[in-house]
């Protein structure tokens, strides 16, 4: 019998490790083809715009040229700016961002999570919370310069309350979306709230969250930026409007394609750290 079971078993691992390096093949080929193809439309709308303002078909004064704001970044990185190293603008926008995208990503999951759980807190603070969330929070940037003044804190208000909310209904939506029938059975069993919400709300709750965190950095980062668009003495949203003050359209084009590559290596690693936290979602990918 044994001599029989053996090669059974051989045999069904065998299949194991193929369907899986099937899997892992088919993955590689749909991620090349996913990444060929958003090179191609790169070089396609690059090499217009490009072609165009060689061309003269569009006025290189009002729209630049890809090639001119890259040599506008380079010497920004090489040789600074006239406001001072292009790497200390960066570093204070990204702190600002951070500070933004951490304090609100917290302060919405607890809330949400908060009113989730409980219906008369939700029906006590619902209300409030959809008024200030229809509120253009935009405008509110000058009052916190007002409030804070020209240093960071305004800046990480103006990106704390663009995150907030973002985070905030989906925690709550998350919550609210868990399976009632896996709650009931989970209490049966005699769980605890802890244990309610350790292994039954925050899991079913972390897909809804972690999409928010995708959009809330870009929220983030366009709260700073405007901040110091407004009102600054540093940063990557005041170089932009230095070089609006001057005309200088290369100048500001170049900052927006820098903050362009921040969001999108941030929004790379929240995808890293969705995988991780998400290990189910690897099987369908």
């Amino acid at each position: 019998m044994q001599a029989q079971t053996k090669p059974t078993i051989n045999s069904s691992h065998a299949e194991v490790l193929a369907r899986r390096t099937e899997m892992r093949t088919k993955r590689l080929k749909r991620k090349f083809r996913d990444l060929s193809l958003q090179i191609i439309v790169f070089i396609i709308v690059v090499g217009t715009w490009q072609v165009l303002a060689n061309q003269k078909i569009i006025d290189p004064f009002f729209f630049s040229s890809p090639f001119d704001i890259v040599k506008h970044i380079v010497q920004w990185a090489v040789h600074g700016t006239s406001q001072g190293p292009l790497y200390i603008h960066f570093v204070y926008t990204f702190e600002e961002t951070i500070l933004s995208f951490l304090l609100g990503g917290v302060a919405g999951i607890l809330f949400g999570y908060a009113l989730g759980v409980n219906d008369l807190l939700s029906v006590i603070l619902g209300p409030y919370i959809k008024m200030l969330n229809a509120i253009p929070r935009v405008v509110l940037v000058p009052i916190f310069i007002l409030w804070f003044g020209l240093g960071m804190s305004s800046k990480v208000a103006s990106g704390f309350v663009l995150t907030f909310f973002i985070v905030f209904f989906n925690a709550f939506q998350g919550v609210r979306e868990v399976d009632r029938n896996l709650l009931n059975n989970a209490r049966l069993l005699g769980a605890s709230k802890r244990q309610l919400a350790q292994h039954v709300i925050i899991p079913s709750a972390l897909t809804w969250i972690l999409s928010s965190l995708h959009s809330s950095f870009g929220f983030a980062l366009i709260g700073a930026v405007v901040g110091e668009f407004i009102g600054a003495t540093q940063g990557l949203g005041y170089l932009i409007a230095q070089a609006q003050g001057s005309f200088d359209t290369t100048g500001v084009f170049a900052g927006m394609v820098i903050l362009s590559i921040t969001a999108l290596a941030a929004d790379w690693a929240v995808s890293k750290l969705e995988k991780r936290f998400i290990a189910w979602r690897n099987i369908r990918q």
